[in-house]
């Protein structure tokens, strides 16, 4: 799977398929940088240019509505305890809930709404969205893929309990989210659209993973554009999902194309941002701080950004990202500051 397509959503020489309801799930986009300058990574950013390093409590409110609605909807499985236990334990590791609160966020862009429950109606995009990345989480850490005996400071899922459990609360997590749509969306149209959208989402992220772990690139790729490929479909497929569900949670029967091109062009860029900064932290930043392991990609010598372009072309293509998504969210209007807000503070977090 290509992370590059045409300007009409579909990769080369993919036929055209529009969703039910209408609308086209958007493939990852090539995203083109501007050349390497220096940039806003937090130490290298010029004193009268401040950037958040912290969400505002504003921006954040929405993750203790999301955690309530995850809670109760795994309290409700009539799964066996251990396996309910585990995957509590999976989703509620203390992750950031970034993918939920994209959901929210750009429900309540495309609404116009600025009151504290501007993005409801994003909720259960924004729980199928948080299902499929613990379940990716789960099973990245598995001895077969990345190894990992830490996950947000504590130990992995398989360490905490076994293999077998990681592997079947995995599998349980990634169903759920979409038994859970099918369960709460009720008009036909927007559930095959939401549907469609987690899928291209999900299917994204697993190419991504095989491009990092096994490689399959075209011929002659070069090294940026072989990250480009990896990190648009392992990190920024499920982010743009998050998005665009979101927003079309919100939007009604008629999606407004124009919005959704922009949550797209916002979206994408924060998926590279978003990667290419935790390439950066995994060689600035130590274990206790990053609240996992770091300097492992090196180790095993997988592609990152520093290793390829250096950690100021890193931190350029960071500030050229985080440029992107501002103008887009700048153009949402009003409604849209918070996803201003959390393109800022992607662009210098440091775990």
């Amino acid at each position: 799977m290509s992370a590059r397509s045409s300007s009409d959503g579909n990769a080369p020489g993919a036929p055209a398929s529009t969703a039910p309801g209408g609308v086209m799930p958007a493939r990852p986009l090539a995203i083109h940088l501007s050349p390497a300058t220096p940039m806003s990574h937090p130490e290298l950013r010029p004193p009268n240019d401040p950037a958040p390093h912290a969400l505002a409590p504003q921006v954040l409110a929405p993750a203790v509505i999301v955690d309530d609605y995850l809670r109760l909807l795994v309290e409700g499985l009539d799964f066996p305890t251990n396996l309910r236990d585990a995957i509590a334990y999976g989703l509620y590791g203390g992750g950031k809930r970034l993918r939920p609160l994209l959901a929210w966020w750009s429900a309540a862009a495309v609404s116009g709404q600025t009151g504290p429950r501007a993005g409801e109606a994003s909720l259960p995009a924004g729980a199928a969205v948080e299902l499929v990345h613990a379940f990716s989480l789960v099973h990245d850490d598995l001895p077969a893929m990345d190894d990992d005996d830490i996950r947000r400071g504590r130990p992995t899922l398989h360490r905490a309990t076994s293999e077998a459990m990681a592997i079947l609360a995995g599998d349980a997590m990634l169903n759920l989210a979409y038994a859970h749509l099918a369960k709460v969306i009720a008009r036909p149209t927007l559930l095959g659209t939401l549907v469609s959208e987690l899928a291209l989402g999900t299917s994204g992220m697993i190419a991504g993973q095989v491009y990092d772990t096994l490689g399959g690139f075209a011929p002659a790729m070069s090294g940026e554009d072989k990250l480009i490929t990896i990190h648009t479909n392992k990190t920024g497929a499920l982010l743009r999902a998050s998005c665009r569900m979101g927003a079309l949670c919100a939007m009604g029967p008629s999606p407004d194309e124009r919005l959704l091109t922009t949550i797209t062009t916002y979206s994408d860029a924060i998926g590279l941002m978003f990667q290419i900064v935790d390439d950066i932290i995994d060689v600035t930043q130590p274990p206790e701080h990053a609240g996992k392991k770091t300097g492992k990609d090196i180790e095993a010598g997988k592609l990152t950004y520093p290793g390829v372009l250096g950690l100021d072309a890193s931190n350029a293509r960071v500030e050229d990202l985080r440029r992107i998504a501002l103008d887009a969210a700048a153009s949402l209007g009003p409604a849209a500051q918070p996803l201003s807000q959390i393109a800022e503070y992607m662009a210098v977090r440091t775990k």
